[in-house]
């Protein structure tokens, strides 16, 4: 199993991260805020007393805990950031299932309607069977 390339988006990449969705809790400081807009985000707060604005952001941890760590058993903070750089990993890039038109958003484009390809594919299980990614075959 291949280690997946870094999910989040930074220089290294060569894309920067346009802007910040966070709420108003206090433990955000303004040298939380001052370090994102250093690398060139816009900070976006939510509206006072309007928890449904947190909308995606809970969306996005009730999908890591639901197929992934509810699944698992973390052992210690090392293990568990792994465990979450392969699952970021799979969600953005191996996931054309659950993406617009059959398509991951980090992944190459693809339409299995008409490609003959499909019928050439080989499974790969992520994190010890509780996931798995599908690649063609080297014809």
């Amino acid at each position: 199993m291949s280690e997946p390339s870094p999910s989040w988006s930074g220089p290294s990449r060569g894309v920067v991260p346009r802007h910040l969705i966070r709420d108003r809790d206090a433990k955000f400081s303004r040298a939380f805020d001052d370090i994102w807009r250093s690398v060139g985000a816009q900070i976006v707060r939510t509206p006072v007393r309007t928890p449904v604005a947190n909308a995606f952001a809970e969306r996005w941890v009730g999908t890591v805990r639901r197929e992934c760590l509810d699944q698992l058993l973390i052992l210690n903070h090392r293990h568990l950031e792994r465990v979450l750089k392969i699952f970021v990993g799979h969600y953005n890039q191996d996931r054309p299932h659950r993406g617009l038109g059959l398509v991951a958003p980090d992944g190459p484009p693809c339409d299995p309607t008409t490609d003959p390809r499909f019928e050439q594919l080989e499974r790969h299980d992520v994190l010890g069977g509780l996931m798995h990614e599908y690649e063609l075959v080297a014809a």
